[in-house]
């Protein structure tokens, strides 16, 4: 198959020549996470599009593996065998990448023929398994095939910690036994998802926001702080780029801000989350993924809130992410209502009415996070600061190599100081770099324009802060 012309966008800002640049706290993805309005309802352009124009910069998907691939493929690492059924998630992420957006995709569920006939929550009988499925949609996702955009975060099952989505979590004399089972399957996926695609970001975890940590009762669960203790005792060295939670209220009605027992875990509890996984995993760094967070509405749930009251929700549980330099993502779940799931957080009503003034909440508290306009760190005395930007909606008519033209302005407050136009090549994901020309000095803040364009006469215009350190 012919390689890509690749796809991908976004924009983050790392740098060259300078000091390493810190996002988290300053910038973080922050999206939807809804299946049926991305995927499979008549107008799911319409809504991805929509989610776009309430600034999300990324849309979260959950890939089950029982569904994808229902019979066993005859070449399982092969991203098109005959097997897998990916098209409505071609077309989902497809449709992301036309609005300028990142995906990240949760893969989940174990299938029949994997598990000897049990249920998706069942582990496979041979995590290879599970580690050629995830290479298979890696590669798909890789950039490296015509028409399959790059597909830069993935995250490994969902809410393991609880017994509805991993099962058992407990053996039949009550021993612990779903972290160590997690971390088998966490090293598979990352494995897999690595060798399908170096350049993707894997996060593991995925956990509910309480347990029990009882292994009796008819749902035994584990709480997130204890299943993830146990997970880096099962495998210390367990390789991941970011650590994924969900840290729901434990009521609909409870404030973002609400403090609970640990080790359940909530907004609030988050550095102490952190700390723990750097003791636990040994690492000096670990940056947490929000994959999941909402509030459900009342009429449609009696146990909700008030239009008013998600909106100011909205804004304070994403003002609460940002403030934690570790943070880089934050999804809400959902973006609409849907009849046929029964979690009434979206921002609009199963007819679409807006839950005002909750879509433009959500949409004012996103905007100055969109890593697409990054903040870069450069060292003082730089003469020529290279900064990186991810500018997917390009990949989705342009072939990797296309020259995109820009027109970069470099401002000290009001005072415009440098201007210049270049060319820059589009990579393989996505990504064009622009070579700065102007002296950085110690302590001054500078904000860089790119007016960019490509062949097809599109129009991308980013913004970079750029700090003197």
């Amino acid at each position: 198959m012919r390689r890509i012309l690749r796809l991908v966008v976004v924009l983050f800002v790392l740098a060259a020549l300078l000091a390493p640049a810190s996002f988290a706290g300053v910038r973080m993805w922050v999206g939807f996470h809804d299946d049926p309005s991305f995927r499979w309802v008549p107008d799911r352009s319409e809504r991805v599009r929509g989610s776009a124009e309430l600034n999300a910069s990324i849309d979260r998907l959950l890939v089950q593996w029982n569904l994808v691939a229902k019979t066993r493929p005859s070449t399982a690492t092969d991203p098109f065998d005959p097997a897998y059924e990916f098209a409505d998630i071609d077309e989902a992420v497809r449709a992301a990448q036309q609005n300028d957006q990142e995906v990240i995709l949760t893969i989940s569920g174990t299938p029949r023929w994997a598990n000897g006939g049990k249920s998706p929550n069942v582990m496979p009988k041979r995590v290879a398994d599970f580690t050629s499925f995830a290479r298979a949609i890696a590669s798909r996702y890789s950039g490296r095939f015509v028409g399959y955009p790059f597909v830069r975060f993935w995250s490994v099952w969902n809410e393991p910690n609880l017994q509805l989505f991993l099962a058992p979590q407990f053996n039949s004399k009550g021993g612990s036994v779903a972290p160590a089972n997690y971390a088998k399957l966490a090293a598979a996926a990352y494995s897999g998802i690595k060798a399908g695609n170096p350049r993707a970001l894997v996060a593991i975890g995925e956990t509910s926001a309480r347990g029990s940590d009882k292994p009796n009762g008819l749902r035994p669960t584990h709480t997130p702080g204890r299943f993830a203790e146990l997970v880096a005792k099962a495998n210390p060295r367990l390789k991941f780029d970011a650590w994924s939670h969900h840290p729901y209220p434990f009521n609909p009605n409870s404030r973002p801000s609400q403090i609970v027992k640990w080790p359940n875990v909530s907004l609030a509890s988050l550095p102490r989350l952190d700390d723990n996984l750097k003791t636990w995993f040994h690492r000096k760094s670990v940056p947490i993924w929000i994959t999941e967070y909402g509030h459900q509405t009342r009429p449609e749930d009696s146990l909700g809130v008030s239009y008013a009251t998600q909106a100011a929700y909205i804004q304070q549980s994403i003002s609460i992410a940002a403030r934690f330099p570790f943070v880089q993502m934050f999804i809400w779940f959902v973006y609409q209502d849907d009849q046929g799931q029964p979690w009434e957080s979206g921002v609009y009503t199963q007819n679409g009415t807006p839950k005002n003034p909750s879509p433009g909440r959500f949409s004012a508290s996103a905007r100055p996070l969109d890593p697409r306009n990054g903040v870069l760190s450069v060292r003082r005395g730089t003469l020529t600061p290279l900064v990186n930007l991810y500018t997917r909606r390009y990949c989705a008519t342009d072939p990797t190599g296309t020259s995109i033209g820009m027109t970069w302005r470099v401002y000290r407050g009001s005072r415009l100081i440098a201007v210049d136009q270049q060319t820059s090549p589009l990579r393989i994901d996505c990504t064009i770099s622009a070579r700065l020309r102007f002296k950085v000095a110690k302590g001054q803040t500078y904000t860089a324009t790119f007016a960019l364009n490509d062949r097809s006469g599109i129009i991308l215009n980013r913004r970079v802060t750029i700090v003197g350190v």
